[in-house]
């Protein structure tokens, strides 16, 4: 069964007819790349494709740097090993304004001693811990995960959205 699209009721828009588009400011797609922890991270395969996980990141507005845990041995680790070429794709919870941070990736030396730089830097990504115990089993499991840590500099911050009456 196809599902088709619903028309919202209450829109004022003429039958076929929906909002244009918006061209949010720098500022503003600055701010929904903060105001969000997930999205789309997209590197390009061996056949020249786009490879897309769906990651956990932090965004830095003051540096413009992205960065994201992961484990050696991933696709999007070995992807941009060959091609640093990548961009970070996040919509608003609405799907209204959505945001992309292109720019070239680099990856961090994997975690291999407890408490090491790369580890300390997964940390930095996480909520704190209470327990002084959680934190030093998190440094032992980065290095027995074989964790680094994804850096994507954005050079390219664009997007839109839908402007909604």
């Amino acid at each position: 069964m196809i599902k088709r699209m619903t028309q919202a009721p209450e829109t004022g828009y003429e039958p076929g007819r929906g909002p244009g588009p918006a061209k949010p400011t720098e500022e503003a797609l600055s701010r929904l790349l903060g105001a969000h922890s997930f999205g789309a991270l997209a590197t390009v395969n061996r056949a020249g494709y786009p490879h897309l996980s769906t990651i956990a990141y932090a965004w830095d507005p003051a540096e413009r740097v992205v960065r994201i845990g992961s484990a050696l041995g991933r696709a999007k680790v070995r992807q941009l090993a060959a091609n640093p070429r990548a961009a970070l794709y996040v919509s608003s919870a609405d799907h209204l304004t959505f945001a992309v941070a292109e720019g070239l990736g680099g990856v961090s030396p994997v975690s291999s001693v407890p408490g090491d730089e790369t580890g300390r830097a997964l940390l930095a990504m996480q909520a704190p811990f209470t327990d002084p115990e959680d934190e030093a089993a998190f440094f032992r499991n980065m290095v027995e995960d074989r964790r680094v840590v994804i850096t994507l500099r954005v050079d390219r911050l664009h997007g839109g959205g839908l402007d909604v009456r």
